[in-house]
């Protein structure tokens, strides 16, 4: 089943509990939560606080992707929060399993993520033990970037070894999807499509996310 997360990073802050219940209404599966610390990535958003206020106003699958150094000093704070899934960086982890360990041991399903100049072969080891691998196909750190196509063949390779695994891993890419390429990136394996500014700079976001589903 193919699932889309809009990200609120792309939403109106002024106005964000009717922007997160107006997606919802508008046929979102999930809702993408761009955290960032100034430090992995140039970049400063929202942290377990907003988290938490935001959490009564949906029953939505909350897909927060970590983008910060030092995940493992955080886990247990983004998991009271509310979280469902908590996505680290392996390039910010030098023990990688260890934190996933800590995320499952919080009740939070597990999923790492490959900036698109990070090879697929870093994760290999570490895919097996996740619940999502996140491939993302702009650089970390703004909305609003172009598709990288060159993440594709990384798609498909991070599909196969899955497929070797015999488990149900999602794979979920990130970074200028739009109803122009999502069909690219279904076709190599993800099911689980971010989209930002697509979705919230559309005139409906309940065309603009069904549009990525014809696409599927």
């Amino acid at each position: 089943m193919i699932r889309i997360a809009p990200s609120i990073l792309s939403a109106d802050f002024s106005k964000l509990g009717e922007e997160i219940q107006e997606i919802e209404k508008a046929g979102a599966d999930w809702i993408h939560i761009d955290v960032m610390d100034g430090h992995f990535v140039p970049n400063i958003t929202i942290g377990p606080v907003v988290i938490k206020h935001i959490r009564p106003l949906t029953s939505l699958f909350f897909d927060v992707h970590l983008m910060i150094q030092q995940p493992d000093r955080y886990i247990e704070a983004f998991a009271r929060a509310g979280a469902d899934l908590l996505t680290i960086h392996a390039e910010t982890c030098e023990d990688i399993r260890s934190v996933i360990s800590l995320i499952k041991e919080k009740g939070c399903k597990a999923g790492v993520s490959i900036n698109p100049d990070t090879p697929v072969e870093n994760i290999k080891e570490i895919i097996p033990i996740v619940d999502l691998v996140l491939v993302m196909s702009v650089f970390p750190g703004f909305g609003g970037q172009k598709f990288i196509e060159a993440v594709l063949p990384k798609i498909k390779q991070t599909a196969d070894i899955i497929k070797r695994t015999g488990r149900s891993i999602d794979i979920e890419v990130d970074g200028g999807i739009t109803d122009k390429n999502a069909g690219l990136v279904i076709d190599k394996g993800a099911n689980v499509l971010v989209a930002g500014s697509y979705v919230f700079k559309h005139d409906s976001y309940k065309k603009a996310i069904e549009s990525l589903r014809v696409r599927s």
